[in-house]
């Protein structure tokens, strides 16, 4: 069989000239060194941001494609910023260790958290995402997602001791903001109230104050929404309005029981 044409209607039909896939996973195997570097005792920190630097500059290569813009001279500025998000970081380690009494130590919260995990990569993801180096953030927090089921956008802003419990299912979209010493459990959706194109530039997605909690399915939809202040949002409740400080807002299901044919 003769499959020149085959090949050459694959080859016409392939589309995009920077569509690499090995940059995946190199991006993948960047943000597992990056992890190890901030947070495992025996890798060594100097050493690796060396290696990181390398790996970072053929991340370059593959996914700059802008030539305006100049993303080898991100990571001086990246790497200053390193200390503030291990911070950070520990921030929400301490915040889920003191808040879930099913944690054991510190040390399982590091390790064995999907929540924190998502976390750590979305704030190291968030930090290439301020200074305009859009794709790789955006393939390192879907890593992520792949791995915990936890979907957070690089382009959120997320403040100190955010914690997210059982984790799986969580939603956070680009322009939410999410401040201080917010809880949010399993299933919840910051999202927009309206998918399109036209909208990429707005702020499309909710603002959740200062020690809110939102617990599991909770759903809240939109760039107008406000949730204020010392708020508590029930599971299943359903959102596209804003809640003023200090609110507790629930979800009442419909019970319907069914009774059995009436036998004479």
């Amino acid at each position: 069989m003769d499959r020149s044409p085959i090949i050459k209607k694959i080859i016409d039909n392939k589309k995009q000239p920077n569509l690499r896939y090995r940059l995946k996973s190199m991006v993948e195997r960047f943000t597992d060194l990056l992890f190890l570097t901030l947070f495992d005792i025996e890798t060594p920190v100097e050493e690796n941001l060396e290696s990181l630097e390398k790996q970072f500059d053929e991340l370059v290569d593959l996914a700059c494609w802008d030539v305006e813009k100049s993303c080898s001279a991100v990571w001086d500025n990246y790497v200053e910023r390193l200390p503030i998000v291990l911070e950070k970081l520990n921030l929400d380690a301490e915040a889920i260790a003191s808040c879930d009494p099913a944690s054991l130590s510190i040390e399982e919260v590091y390790m064995a958290y999907p929540g924190f995990y998502a976390i750590a990569i979305y704030r190291l993801a968030h930090e290439l995402h301020k200074f305009g180096f859009p794709l790789v953030p955006r393939l390192m927090t879907e890593y992520a997602h792949r791995q915990t089921g936890v979907d957070i956008n690089p382009g959120a802003k997320i403040g100190d001791s955010f914690f997210i419990d059982h984790a799986t299912g969580v939603v956070i979209g680009e322009t939410a903001v999410i401040k201080n010493n917010v809880k949010m459990y399993q299933g919840v959706t910051l999202g927009a109230l309206y998918v399109a194109k036209k909208l990429q530039k707005t702020k499309r997605h909710p603002t959740i104050e200062d020690n809110v909690t939102i617990y599991a399915n909770a759903t809240i939809l939109g760039g107008d929404t406000v949730i204020g202040e010392n708020s508590v949002i029930g599971g299943n409740a359903w959102l596209t309005a804003s809640v003023p400080p200090n609110s507790t807002v629930f979800h009442s299901p419909e019970i319907k029981i069914k009774t059995a044919p009436h036998v004479s």
